[in-house]
């Protein structure tokens, strides 16, 4: 038995080491069902590499093109790749900026928020979500998510609303749309903004809806893990409103519109030349890896479904998930993740410190216990690879590996 456990523990360094292209299997009783594949040897929580050389004869001579003109902030390749943004999400306006964080801060901006003010935001979320509250100076106020969707809970909200609320963010979380009908509704009684973060949720949709254009305005996120990735940092604001759009523009690039004129305060918020162009040539492939990811995600669900140790991501009736993220809900969480990186497979914990508990915000008061689902779910969800080069055989491989730790 000792010998066995020194040989499979050789093969697996041999295999990492060298990337062998062709199935091992060994003979033996004792280990008969022993058998390693270089494509699994390492398999990556994302694999951007892959991505650029299915695309790199486009991607290449469109930055070469950027270098060439000089056009390193904003230009052609920025504001061409804004309009087909905003055409791929039906919406009027899309304003490139620097970052997902840039988008959230300039899309509350944008709606006056200020001192003294508050905003609703989904306790289960991404910290950058919380910056666009606080860089105007106002007020997060946390709320529970959804068991099922784990996105904020319309049914926690209204009792969150105070004199001082001047909007509610709703995440569009691992890539699918918060339900947004009942939030607009509620901001509609207190006359208050909904405002979207799809930072994780390109071309996902709501009821038949692209998500970008349902709330007053949305802010994206082009981090390179995304499923829209720049090569660097990158978001967009979107909106139908005119007027928004205008202040977004001119809060972007220090209040001006002229150069040396400045109309308000402001920032630099630009986009770079080299991501709007890299964007520009990703987003006409964007539907398709989609709907990679979304066969990625029939496929691990086909063979996780008879885990009972699990819980697989619900797709909620009314929205088509783009599955930034396939995240399961699972038993002895961290033992998982450690098993699964011993076998090659990594793996992403989304969000092991839920924002109401961040050292940043404990002079807001909150306490362990207010938000029970956000709190179970930061001890327990756990987030399998996934990305639109995704194979079958590499979701066999983990799918397998989850099996077996549980069965044993």
């Amino acid at each position: 038995m000792l010998f066995h456990g020194i040989l499979k523990s050789f093969l697996k360094k041999i295999l990492k080491k060298n990337r062998f292209n062709t199935l091992i299997s060994l003979n033996c009783p004792k280990i008969n069902n022993l058998y390693f594949e270089s494509n699994f040897v390492n398999i990556p929580f994302l694999d951007l590499k892959a991505q650029y050389q299915s695309i790199k004869s486009e991607v290449d001579p469109a930055i070469q093109h950027v270098l060439d003109n000089t056009a390193y902030i904003l230009g052609k390749s920025v504001s061409d790749f804004e309009k087909a943004f905003a055409a791929a999400h039906n919406v009027k306006h899309c304003i490139a900026v620097g970052s997902g964080t840039d988008g959230n801060h300039l899309a509350l901006l944008a709606l006056g928020v200020g001192y003294g003010d508050e905003v609703i935001i989904p306790a289960n979320t991404f910290i950058a979500t919380a910056w666009g509250a606080t860089l105007c100076g106002a007020t997060p106020v946390f709320v529970d998510c959804e068991p099922d969707s784990y996105n904020i809970d319309p049914s926690k909200v209204e009792a969150a609303i105070t004199a001082k609320t001047k909007a509610i963010v709703a995440v569009h979380l691992y890539g699918q749309p918060a339900d947004l009908d009942p939030l607009a509704a509620i901001a509609l009684k207190h006359k208050i903004h909904l405002v979207e973060d799809a930072a994780q949720a390109h071309l996902a949709e709501y009821k038949g809806r692209k998500i970008g254009g349902i709330g007053t305005i949305a802010s994206f996120s082009f981090y390179p893990g995304k499923n829209l990735g720049a090569y660097g940092e990158g978001g967009a604001v979107t909106t139908n409103d005119d007027t928004l759009a205008r202040k977004v523009r001119l809060f972007r690039d220090h209040g001006s519109e002229k150069k040396y004129y400045h109309e308000t305060l402001g920032h630099n918020y630009r986009m770079d030349g080299i991501q709007g162009a890299v964007l520009g040539v990703k987003l006409p492939h964007l539907a398709g890896w989609t709907e990679s990811r979304r066969a990625a995600a029939v496929k691990y669900r086909d063979l996780l479904k008879d885990v009972p140790q699990i819980v697989l991501p619900k797709e909620m009736s009314y929205s088509k998930h783009v599955y930034h993220l396939f995240v399961i809900l699972a038993e002895r969480r961290d033992e998982l993740a450690k098993f699964l990186n011993a076998e090659g497979i990594s793996t992403g914990l989304h969000y092991p410190v839920p924002l109401h508990l961040q050292q940043c915000f404990k002079g807001l008061g909150y306490s362990e216990g207010q938000f029970p689902n956000t709190e179970k779910y930061s001890h327990r969800l756990l987030s399998l690879p996934m990305f639109a080069e995704l194979t079958d055989e590499q979701i066999t491989y983990i799918a397998t590996r989850v099996q077996s730790f549980y069965s044993t």
